[in-house]
């Protein structure tokens, strides 16, 4: 977890107003997470700190990539990613944690900000591994599986035309004398 101590920001001696700190995680960062779904990815985090004497407010600002396989083609791909998010640092009397707001106990000297920052890149991993890579210098595409893929559509959608269920359905569809 050493690789986790650069992550610390110190809370105490901090005085009250808008900090800012930057950091750039890589494998090494995922490595530490068990069952992470990021195995590999380099990310620049903007971390701005607003300490104020009853809470905390931190804004997480984070645009990188992780490298997973494309869910079209199944390259091998930087899937880009970026997100804002926030979260509230409150004290109180006992240390817990909800959805929203994360309650410290005074004195406490410095707070671990590297599950959060794992946290909210994870959240921010679209459902499907795709992009427009079209735009890329070198476009990561396996171009003969998309070719493939084409044409299956295409064979789908004749066998759809040319099905008569299809034509019976779509005449009642647009026959406009129905009544309810």
């Amino acid at each position: 977890m050493e690789t986790l101590n650069p992550f610390s920001i110190p809370i105490e001696g901090l005085k009250d107003g808008l900090h800012r700190f930057d950091f750039q995680i890589d494998k090494a960062f995922f490595k530490q997470f068990e069952q992470s779904p990021v195995q590999d990815g380099n990310f620049d985090i903007r971390l701005f700190f607003e300490k104020r004497p009853d809470l905390m407010i931190l804004s997480f600002d984070f645009e990188g990539f992780m490298m997973t396989e494309c869910d079209r083609c199944l390259e091998k791909i930087n899937l880009p990613i970026k997100n804002t998010d926030q979260l509230i640092v409150k004290y109180a009397d006992e240390p817990e944690e909800d959805a929203e707001v994360i309650y410290i106990t005074r004195g406490t000297s410095h707070l671990n900000v590297a599950k959060y920052i794992y946290e909210f890149i994870c959240l921010a991993i679209p459902m499907a591994s795709v992009y427009d890579c079209e735009d890329d210098k070198n476009p990561p595409c396996n171009f003969e599986t998309l070719k493939y893929l084409t044409r299956i559509e295409d064979d789908e959608n004749a066998d759809e035309n040319a099905n008569p269920m299809w034509d019976a359905l779509k005449k009642l569809k647009n026959n406009k004398g129905l009544s309810n």
